[in-house]
């Protein structure tokens, strides 16, 4: 027997959103990109990413900042896969430090 309930679901309270995206600069073999691209997407498209110097294998991840414990994840796990080194911020391309 199925009991009905008069009581509604709760409204989940959404975070406002973001006003800028979270870099996050990589360097991987160039050989390796297209596996990066498949290894994002395996993890249902945390973010995106651009390449920045396609010689030098330089990516730009970005994402959504409240994905940030996600993608660490994510880039633990890939570590495991390839040879993955996190890069610091150029200072001339941080966007987040703009006032």
């Amino acid at each position: 027997m199925k009991k009905n309930s008069r009581r509604r679901p709760r409204k989940r309270i959404c975070p406002p959103p973001p006003k800028t995206s979270a870099r996050t600069y990589i360097r991987i073999d160039t050989a390796d990109i297209g596996v990066f691209r498949f290894l994002l997407e395996g993890y249902d498209n945390l973010g995106i990413f651009t390449v920045v110097n396609k010689f030098k294998g330089i990516l730009v991840l970005r994402y959504s900042p409240h994905l940030k414990r996600e993608v660490q994840v994510f880039l633990k796990a890939v570590a495991t896969e390839m040879k993955m080194e996190v890069i610091p911020t150029p200072l001339g391309r941080c966007f987040e430090q703009r006032a």
